[in-house]
C-alpha cells in the first residue's frame, strides 16, 4: 500500500475528481490548504502574469506569503499508484509555475474500524 498525497490548484478540484472517479478510486480526502512551494508564495493564475522561473530563483520578486491548494489524500494499492499518479499529473499539468507537487509514501496497514478487516481490503 501507498499513500499518495497530491498539492493541486483549487480550479483543477473538479477535473481531478472526475478522472479519479473514471479510475474506480473509492476513497479521497480533500483538504483546504494554504502554503507556498519554489514560487515563493506569487500566486500567477490570480494575477494573470507569466513570471519565468530564474526570475524567482533570483529572489527578485515578493508575492503572497500563502496560496490556496487542496491538498489530496489517497491510499491506494500498490499496482494502482502508477495510474493514480499520472492521471492526476495529466488533468492538473499546465506548465505554469503552481501546478503542484505529489509525494507517495509507504503505508504499512490499513484498518477498517467497524469490522477491523486490514490490509488492501481495509481500503
Amino acid at each position: 500500500m501507498k499513500e499518495i498525497i497530491a498539492f493541486i490548484r483549487p480550479s483543477k478540484m473538479a477535473a481531478t475528481k472526475k478522472i479519479l472517479d473514471k479510475l474506480e478510486i473509492p476513497s479521497v480526502t480533500a483538504i483546504p490548504v494554504l502554503g507556498r512551494g519554489n514560487q515563493r508564495g506569487l500566486n500567477t493564475t490570480l494575477s494573470g502574469i507569466d513570471i519565468h522561473p530564474q526570475v524567482l530563483a533570483k529572489g527578485r520578486v515578493l508575492g503572497m506569503k500563502y496560496i490556496p491548494k487542496r491538498m489530496l489524500v489517497i491510499v491506494a494499492k500498490d499496482g494502482d499508484v502508477d495510474r493514480i499518479v499520472e492521471s492526476i499529473i495529466q488533468v492538473n499539468w499546465t506548465g505554469y509555475i503552481g501546478d503542484g507537487k505529489i509525494f507517495v509514501c509507504p503505508t504499512d496497514d490499513a484498518v477498517r474500524i467497524r469490522t477491523n478487516e486490514s490490509g488492501d481490503v481495509a481500503l
